[in-house]
């Protein structure tokens, strides 16, 4: 029994399902001392207008809070008694992949694909330039230090979005919670 044509299947299967990744980066200040923190605040998360929706601010709202939570902080929505203040930033910029693809017809011998003039060979080549367009997104989670203003941890998502979320209401959860998994605990 073949089952290459099932393998092939369930692998075609595999990839399209998987949503878009989500590639991470983090820092954050070596001296500081984050068990001495115990709440957090959202900072200005109304003032942040940008090209995500309201619908998935708020989901992203939700899941930073609630990774902020889970580390062992509480959150309050004074930011002038909160220990830390936790920016959420969002960006968008669309970006091109430009892909080139040559196809040699015909013979040339030994100087294949090379083409010595008119005589020499009977070979051609035609070559396609594919240009696809896709939105970059990133997502920029900041904590500050409420007292000094000084930045402690900064977390970064960077996603290629290819068209609208299928499900952002479990995505946006799984790739905040990707971004904050380096961000120490109490």
């Amino acid at each position: 029994m073949n089952r290459l044509p099932l393998f092939c299947a369930l692998s075609m299967f595999v990839i399209t399902a998987c949503g878009p990744t989500v590639k991470v980066t983090s820092d954050y200040d070596k001296s500081a001392t984050f068990a001495n923190y115990r709440t957090f605040a959202l900072y200005d998360p109304a003032g942040q207008q940008g090209s995500v929706s309201q619908l998935n601010r708020e989901r992203i709202e939700n899941a930073v809070g609630a990774q902020m939570v889970a580390k062992g902080y509480a959150q309050t929505n004074d930011t002038s008694t909160a220990d830390l203040l936790v920016n959420i930033l969002t960006v968008t910029k669309e970006g091109k992949s430009v892909s080139a693809n040559t196809d040699y017809y015909g013979y040339g011998g030994f100087y294949r694909p090379y083409y010595w003039g008119g005589g020499m060979g009977m070979a051609s080549s035609n070559t396609t330039f594919n240009v696809d367009k896709y939105i970059d997104g990133s997502l920029i989670v900041d904590v500050v230090d409420r007292q000094t203003r000084r930045l402690l941890w900064q977390g970064t998502g960077n996603s290629e979005i290819d068209g609208q979320l299928k499900d952002p209401d479990k995505f946006i959860p799984e790739a905040v919670a990707k971004i904050m998994s380096s961000y120490p605990s109490r």
